[in-house]
């Protein structure tokens, strides 16, 4: 019995309202080049000011923090089911792809009911569709071939509540209910190691040396890769030169925003300057601020995150109560 560790407490929900920020800070300039947000913001965005292509309300979130939500929303459902004495019976993964079809179908909060959502990705779509037809998550997904960064924006509270002996196991389920390539289940499954071991205390640089193992003994040399190659991108020099020239892509692709990530994590400065140098690059911004951070708010916790920030986010409330039920929940079954 107790209350939660006051620092994992902290990083837990720095690591979800991380995921919201990056989101909400990068709506603004989603589909944008760099070339473009230069003009506007030379030294970056520092506002939640919403807008953008789909004209988001400042603070709400797109189909990344949604997401999300679906999955904390299943962690909740198990540590509550937990309760009954049969946990055995629960499919952490088929509880997600059901809240995530809840919220493809119009049952969502700020949504009218029965409306669609504005912002959903092409894989992330048909894998619900198929999800919606078969219920059983490990046949919906898309195979080789589609590797979006749509899951392993949504992945990370496999990092904040999956036991160790479950973590991997459960990251690649939870992906693989959409985007069932290899280089999408593994990356998220390396990267909710990293997100585990920032929340244990680890420094950055061993977190990250955590995931990378991870990718290498899972087998796959492209996540292994993305994660070397993200240890030795300039953040700051590109976000202030472009990234034309670089080997930096922001597309949609996952090892795209997974570098990204792994750059920002090991930028030591504060968590409002590497945040708003991940969005300022441009391309698909929100995604790539919401993976982003997520690592920088489990490395350094909610007290880092700007006020003026948290103060706007749809969901703020609803996941800080979220996270502090289960961290409760699961030490009184300790």
């Amino acid at each position: 019995m107790g209350t939660p560790n006051d620092h994992r407490a902290s990083r837990v929900r720095g690591a979800l309202m991380g995921v919201h920020c990056g989101d909400s800070l990068g709506a603004t300039f989603e589909f944008k080049p760099w070339s473009q947000m230069i003009r506007q913001y030379p030294t970056g965005l520092r506002e939640i000011i919403g807008g953008g292509t789909l004209k988001w309300p400042a603070g709400h979130a797109t189909d990344d923090t949604d997401l999300t939500r679906a999955v904390l929303l299943s962690y909740l459902d198990y540590e509550e089911f937990k309760q009954t004495g049969s946990a055995q019976d629960f499919n952490i993964a088929k509880a997600a792809a059901e809240h995530a079809l809840k919220w493809n179908e119009g049952n969502w909060p700020g949504r009218k009911k029965g409306s669609r959502p504005i912002d959903i990705g092409s894989t992330t779509r048909i894998g619900l569709q198929q999800f919606r037809k078969t219920r059983d998550p490990a046949k919906s997904g898309v195979g080789n071939g589609s590797a979006g960064n749509g899951s392993l924006m949504r992945c990370i509270p496999s990092g904040l509540f999956a036991s160790p002996e479950r973590r991997q196991e459960e990251s690649i389920a939870i992906s693989a209910f959409t985007h069932n390539d290899p280089r999408c289940t593994i990356a998220c499954a390396a990267y909710n190691e990293i997100v585990a071991a920032l929340v244990d205390g680890k420094t950055p640089l061993e977190a990250v040396q955590i995931g990378k193992g991870v990718a290498h003994d899972l087998k796959c040399a492209e996540v292994t890769d993305a994660i070397t190659e993200g240890e030795t991108i300039p953040l700051a020099k590109i976000a202030r030169e472009g990234p034309k020239g670089t080997t930096v892509s922001v597309s949609g692709y996952v090892l795209n925003s997974l570098k990204l990530a792994i750059a920002a994590v090991l930028d030591m400065r504060s968590f409002e300057d590497v945040l708003v140098d991940v969005v300022r690059i441009g391309g698909d911004s929100d995604t790539n601020g919401t993976i982003a951070g997520g690592l920088l708010g489990a490395r350094d916790g909610i007290e880092k995150i700007p006020e003026r920030w948290l103060g706007k986010l749809q969901f703020r409330t609803e996941f800080e109560d979220v996270a502090m039920r289960i961290l409760k929940l699961q030490k009184e079954s300790e």
